[in-house]
């Protein structure tokens, strides 16, 4: 039995460094990110996200960035809203 691919996202601030690394989301794409908190102990306003941090992830063989717009939470759901994607150069290294 295959396991799915776990959905991650590594999240940078300016002047500070790295926020998250790995943080599970259940949607992602270049435009928003998601995170469902429906039955969890988290909940979505206890994430430490802001408007102009980084978002890093995994697209196929190569790394996304792009920055994060603004957030909206709604019905125990962290919504990020994204912008200015950018592929990063194949020799990409994240760590």
């Amino acid at each position: 039995m295959s396991q799915p691919n776990l959905r991650t996202v590594s999240i940078f601030r300016r002047n500070y460094g790295r926020r998250y690394t790995d943080l599970p989301v259940d949607e992602i794409s270049r435009e928003f990110f998601l995170i469902d908190c429906n039955g969890y102990a988290m909940r979505p306003e206890l994430y430490d996200l802001q408007s102009g941090d980084l978002a890093r992830w995994r697209q196929g063989e190569r790394f996304v960035e792009a920055t994060i717009d603004h957030i909206v939470i709604d019905n125990q759901q962290l919504h990020v809203v994204l912008r200015d994607p950018v592929l990063l150069p194949e020799d990409y290294f994240p760590y």
